[in-house]
């Protein structure tokens, strides 16, 4: 999303959650950061010397920050890559395909000694993304879940379905080419924006009776409304960034309503051009969720709010018009419906075209 992949590289260097709430859920050595981070996302893409609408094979791929942010709902009827990163953070305009698989356990009743049910939620999602203008960029994301779980008796329940398609723009406040001086000099970007989660999954009510986690659904059957905004600097070979996106959550037609949620992260990389057509880019970073209390009828549902932080890494490619990338996350604190619920890793891959 961030327009800083139009530096040129020399070849030589290849109750509902509100934000405060949430915010006050996150572990205390994490609060001066997420604070700081609010609104922003870190993009630094290396070697810069200068500023064009157009770069040389392998660069045009270069980072994005939200696209590299990869994190995702807990509640796997999202999937709608709101922490995962609305775009693959190696194409500036592209189509393509992304499957997020996320490893869950959770408690098969209300009590502490509950049994344990293993939990797999699987999304293969249809995206792209799509200037308009100079200034504002569409994203579109459109999923489809196939997700699993065992009971501690063996038995099995699985769930397939379309889930929610999420469209999203957002407004270039501040380009690269605002800065100006040496390749060694500070440069930036800056995005705002927004959009809306449509209810095209369906929402199951069964699905949340007699289980702890009520997230084991295609959609949340609700409209739902994102914030986002993200902020990039460059500087020569390496780079850092930082992300955050807020969703509003409404009631759906079975009074279900979920809680907010808060997606925020950081990470650092540094892009390797290999040859004229071909970059790799590792990446690390840490990122974090907060959700808000679910309702039912108005009324609140016991251990359904919660925070989660992980460590992330990422490696990216760009091969010409063609982009693939993979990312993994690893709980590093948690405490998700009352530790009723844990996840386990979070993995996903993309393959996208330039267009």
């Amino acid at each position: 999303m961030n327009d800083l992949q139009n530096i040129k590289y020399p070849m030589s260097e290849k109750p509902k959650l509100t934000l405060m709430t949430g915010i006050s859920s996150v572990s205390k050595s994490f609060r001066a950061l997420l604070l700081t981070i609010t609104g922003l996302v870190f993009t630094i893409n290396a070697g810069a010397t200068t500023v064009s609408d157009s770069l040389p094979a392998p660069f045009t791929t270069a980072i994005r920050s939200t696209n590299a942010a990869f994190m995702c709902d807990v509640c796997g009827c999202s999937g709608n890559g709101g922490s995962m990163g609305y775009g693959t953070g190696l194409d500036k305009n592209f189509a393509g395909l992304r499957y997020i698989s996320q490893r869950y356990r959770s408690r098969d009743g209300i009590f502490n000694n509950s049994p344990w049910v293993d939990e797999n939620f699987n999304t293969l999602q249809a995206w792209g993304r799509i200037p308009v203008g100079k200034r504002v960029v569409i994203h579109a994301m459109i999923p489809y879940h196939f997700h699993h779980r065992t009971f501690a008796d063996k038995s099995e329940q699985d769930l397939n379905g379309m889930g929610d398609m999420t469209l999203l723009g957002f407004y270039r406040l501040i380009k690269p080419s605002d800065s100006t001086g040496s390749a060694t000099e500070f440069r930036h970007t800056l995005h705002v924006g927004g959009g809306i989660k449509l209810p095209t999954g369906k929402f199951d009510k069964a699905n949340n009776e007699g289980s702890v986690n009520p997230s084991f659904q295609a959609g949340t059957g609700s409209w739902d409304y994102i914030i986002a905004a993200d902020y990039g600097i460059i500087l020569q070979n390496w780079g850092a960034g930082a992300m955050i996106n807020y969703t509003f959550k409404t009631e759906n037609s079975d009074h279900y309503h979920f809680g907010d949620q808060l997606n925020y992260g950081i990470h650092a990389y540094r892009p390797f051009a290999l040859s004229d057509s071909f970059a790799l880019t590792p990446l690390v970073g840490v990122a974090g969720e907060v959700f808000g209390e679910n309702e039912q009828y108005g009324q609140p549902v016991a251990d359904t709010r919660g925070d989660v932080f992980f460590g992330k890494w990422g490696l990216e490619t760009a091969y010409k018009k063609w982009s693939l990338g993979i990312t993994g996350m690893i709980p590093i604190t948690q405490n998700l419906n009352n530790g009723k619920v844990v996840v386990k890793n979070r993995f996903s891959v993309y393959v996208n075209f330039n267009i």
